[in-house]
């Protein structure tokens, strides 16, 4: 049986991003998601921020048998309709440009879907949701990383039943997340549930509402972080290689 071929959204790196490039942009993919991906069993179509629209997201994605939109800098809030909060910070409008597109139309189309963190985010505002912009020690949040101040370590309880519960073997708890983001769903988006939390409420874990119409699971944490010791955060890398295998 062929691999199956994941398209994975990349971030854009200006010129002298990267060692040795100081004259020349680059399109950047962290090796954990492909490591994670590649153990799953999968291959990568690394994506560059060049689609620009919901018609050529699904003349992409048509070639394409499953979708990862990863981790990164924050959304404009004009998206969903708010003013700029003080802390928004490395907004880069070809990504949102290109993850909304896709985030669009996986979901039409019934794509298998992984989307991670920033990628979890997109989702919602994609489909009509809003978000917190700033939920650093604001109160009745607990800490989930802060970019001025690195990662932190959670767990995060989950929905009996859910499709994240069922990816990862039945289990309502994974007691590790690697976790950094400052902001989080505010306003859920139609057409989605959650189905996990962490201690402070704050949505942790998302999925389409109606199941039949394709495999779609949206996480806040980071599981390619810790995938290589931890086989709950890669069953759900094998879940989407599994599903896009179908």
């Amino acid at each position: 049986m062929s691999r199956p071929l994941i398209a994975i959204s990349s971030r854009p790196r200006r010129p002298g991003d990267v060692r040795g490039w100081p004259t020349t942009e680059a399109a950047a993919v962290q090796y954990t998601y492909l490591e994670s991906l590649w153990r799953a069993g999968c291959d990568e179509a690394i994506v560059a921020p060049r689609i620009r629209s919901v018609a050529e997201a699904r003349a992409y994605l048509s070639r394409i048998d499953g979708l990862v939109l990863v981790g990164g800098g924050d959304m404009d809030p004009a998206l969903f309709g708010q003013e700029r909060h003080p802390n928004v910070y490395d907004v880069e409008p070809h990504s949102d440009a290109l993850e909304l597109a896709l985030a669009k139309a996986a979901f039409e189309m019934g794509k298998p879907f992984l989307a991670i963190c920033r990628g979890m985010q997109v989702l919602n505002v994609a489909l009509g949701g809003t978000l917190h912009q700033h939920i650093t020690r604001e109160p009745g949040f607990a800490e989930h990383g802060d970019p001025a101040e690195g990662k932190a370590m959670h767990a995060v309880h989950i929905d009996a039943g859910s499709l994240l519960s069922k990816a990862i073997g039945g289990e309502s708890v994974i007691e590790e997340c690697w976790s950094f983001h400052h902001q989080a769903i505010d306003e859920l988006a139609p057409g989605l549930l959650v189905s996990a939390r962490t201690s402070d409420g704050a949505i942790e874990g998302v999925e389409r509402a109606d199941v039949t119409e394709g495999w779609l699971i949206g996480v806040q944490w980071h599981p390619e972080r810790t995938s290589h010791r931890d086989p709950a955060q890669q069953a759900l890398f094998n879940e989407l290689a599994a599903q896009a295998s179908q």
